[in-house]
């Protein structure tokens, strides 16, 4: 009971996104005249988007019923979706760490194998502490990367830098070797200090969220960044608030 109230999102647009291949599939036949299952994989759309929301065979009676059926249990799907970004409760949306919390303390291994402590460093700089979801995926090399071209303007905001994911720290050197990147990053097996940070998921929970961190001297967060698409943006808003 607790998996399905944990998973409810994740179930109902299973449960109800299923079927959708075979009615739209069958739908395409319908609009294409064709019994073939090869007019599935044809990229032709015009005729589709047409006869959903249009009426290209007035006369055919099954069409009209089942392009109706086909609105409506599309419809129920977008509203599911609408309703998942407005109300879902299981992201974690930000709930754990704010402006002004302290951030928990813990240890993970470096790319280097190395235990790194995060009390090791509190009160000497500043931190910017950015959780991505995996090493060398398009999004979180373009992140880290940027990250590596402004190491120096960080260095000059008495900042160190600090990437977190699930990864192997086999991974995260590979990574770090392949893009040169010139800064610590931490393996967190297991995603437990990503769970202290309280960092959000997306994608119904199957993606880890990317979040970036700014952390005064004194342990403060002062400032977090939350997006999975504008990557690179992290490093700006970070460079922002420590140039300020």
């Amino acid at each position: 009971m607790d998996f399905i109230t944990k998973n409810i999102w994740f179930i109902l647009f299973v449960g109800w996104g299923l079927p959708l291949g075979y009615y739209r599939s069958k739908f395409r036949k319908m609009v294409y005249q064709t019994d073939s299952w090869v007019i599935n994989l044809k990229p032709v759309f015009w005729k589709e988007i047409k006869g959903l929301f249009g009426n290209v065979y007035p006369e055919n009676v099954k069409y009209r019923k089942f392009r109706n059926f086909y609105l409506f249990y599309l419809a129920v799907y977008l509203i599911l979706f609408v309703t998942y970004l407005i109300f879902d409760t299981n992201s974690e949306k930000m709930k754990k760490m704010e402006v002004g919390s302290k951030i928990p303390k813990f240890e993970l291994k470096d790319q280097n194998g190395n235990l790194f402590k995060i009390e090791d460093v509190i009160g000497k700089k500043n931190l910017v502490i950015y959780f991505y979801p995996k090493d060398d995926s398009p999004g979180c090399t373009k992140e880290a990367c940027a990250f590596r071209d402004q190491f120096e303007v960080f260095a000059d905001a008495d900042a160190m830098i600090i990437g977190i994911s699930a990864q192997s720290v086999q991974s995260h050197l590979a990574f770090a070797q392949k893009h040169r990147l010139n800064y610590t990053l931490l393996s967190d097996s297991g995603n437990k200090v990503r769970k202290l940070f309280g960092v959000p998921t997306n994608l119904f929970g199957l993606l880890p969220g990317r979040v970036t961190y700014v952390v005064d001297k004194k342990g403060e967060v002062i400032y977090m960044f939350n997006s999975q698409i504008l990557a690179e943006k992290h490093v700006d808003e970070a460079l922002r608030i420590l140039l300020k």
